[in-house]
């Protein structure tokens, strides 16, 4: 934890979620969410509701707290210690609620958000199709309007909550023949007639998040439930990419710690060739490089909640929350695999977590946007940004002895 980039109020609110974890969390609940004894922990979301810890960011107005994402994180990495379900089952208020906060009216607000954040009602997000997630603009989900309504057709799959949502976030096409940025809108859709979550998929890991696929038959969405403006959801998908991939990267660094800390304790009680390991350089080095990978994944995280806060503009901002999800979450990934290296065979066995850490850390490579994506956006951004950079900086390039014979620099 990086303690010192704390107020004393971040520090007290960080404490109540190290508290929450510790106590309210039994450790029967992460095994049967594993074994999928339990498919969609409810009680988990009520305690945390009644503790006030969901959507920190929204106003008290709606239930949160009125705080910023340098709180957020700070409560998430101590949630991210869990693994990646409850993690993500605790950001999906702070994710769908984003979407209702920004672009919901009045009415959705409180017919939703209010009890969302309260632990009284479920939300999930429905966003990747069968043909696809990355490529959001080529949904096929489809909603017509029928008077002041929209009949919704189509199919989600990859929700996470699915099993237990009250309700769900849902992208589709309202105008599939104008621009791809002009083409889709965004609603509030009520578990009801119609609505069928298909199966509960069979995960590698983050298990007993109640994960589905969404079929959506004739469903009648009321007008009122429509999010911001009809056909301009590309605006409502842009802003959620902060949440989505805030959330992700925080509770990466939770994992890895997690996985970090069980392989170092681990290392100075295990003996070999009359030695704790943690005196071999093999052990220990490994130990070195994951602890600074993650505090480095760990400060540039808390650097980009900075940046968010602060109101960077919004392409710097897309490029920090890009840069932060794929590294906090390649440097989970190196951090457990170090992890159950130190520890050898042991630590591939259910005696320790770190196989089910590992199981769960994979995933996050890939949701939200997988790691490739993360890299379009941040070479796309960085190069838009060079040029402004070296139009108003020092032109580095004729810092060469040799700088002044323009026939050697040949570009073509």
């Amino acid at each position: 934890m990086f303690d010192f980039l704390l107020t004393e109020a971040q520090k007290e609110l960080q404490n109540e979620a190290i508290a929450f974890v510790k106590e309210k969390v039994p450790k029967q609940l992460i095994l049967d969410m594993d074994e999928e004894k339990v498919v969609y922990p409810v009680e988990y979301l009520k305690d945390l509701g009644r503790a006030n810890l969901l959507g920190l960011r929204f106003s008290p107005e709606y239930g949160g707290r009125g705080l910023n994402w340098v709180d957020e994180i700070g409560v998430l990495e101590e949630i991210g210690i869990l693994g990646t379900s409850l993690a993500c089952l605790y950001s999906l208020p702070s994710i769908v609620g984003e979407a209702l906060a920004r672009f919901g009216s009045e009415d959705l607000k409180q017919r939703y958000l209010k009890p969302t954040l309260e632990g009284k009602i479920y939300t999930a997000e429905a966003l990747t199709e069968p043909r696809g997630g990355s490529d959001f603009f080529g949904a096929t989900t489809v909603a017509v309007r029928h008077g002041e309504d929209f009949i919704l057709n189509g199919q989600k799959r990859f929700v996470v909550g699915a099993e237990g949502a009250d309700y769900f976030m849902v992208y589709a096409k309202t105008n599939p023949e104008g621009k791809s940025h002009e083409s889709m809108s965004a609603f509030i859709v009520d578990r009801g007639p119609g609505v069928e979550v298909g199966h509960v998929y069979g995960l590698m890991g983050t298990r007993g998040g109640g994960a589905g696929r969404v079929v959506f038959k004739d469903v009648r969405i009321p007008g009122k439930n429509l999010l911001g403006q009809e056909n301009r959801a590309a605006e409502i998908f842009y802003q959620m990419m902060i949440p989505e991939r805030m959330t992700s990267a925080a509770g990466a660094l939770g994992m890895a710690r997690a996985a970090l800390q069980v392989a170092t304790a681990y290392s100075t009680k295990r003996k070999a060739f009359n030695h704790t390991i943690k005196d071999f350089q093999a052990v220990s080095f490994k130990v070195a490089d994951s602890i600074t990978r993650l505090d480095a994944a760990r400060a540039l995280v808390y650097t980009t909640a900075r940046a968010i806060d602060s109101g960077v503009p919004a392409a710097q901002g897309r490029r920090l929350v890009s840069e932060a999800k794929k590294f906090a979450t390649n440097t989970a990934w190196d951090v457990v695999n170090n992890a159950m290296q130190i520890m050898g065979g042991i630590g591939y066995t259910n005696v320790f977590p770190i196989e089910r850490l590992l199981r769960d850390i994979r995933l996050i490579m890939i949701w939200t946007g997988t790691n490739e994506v993360m890299d379009l956006i941040i070479q796309h951004e960085y190069y838009k940004e060079l040029k402004t950079e070296l139009l108003n900086h020092r032109l580095i390039e004729e810092d060469a002895l040799n700088a002044h014979l323009s026939e050697e620099k040949v570009y073509e």
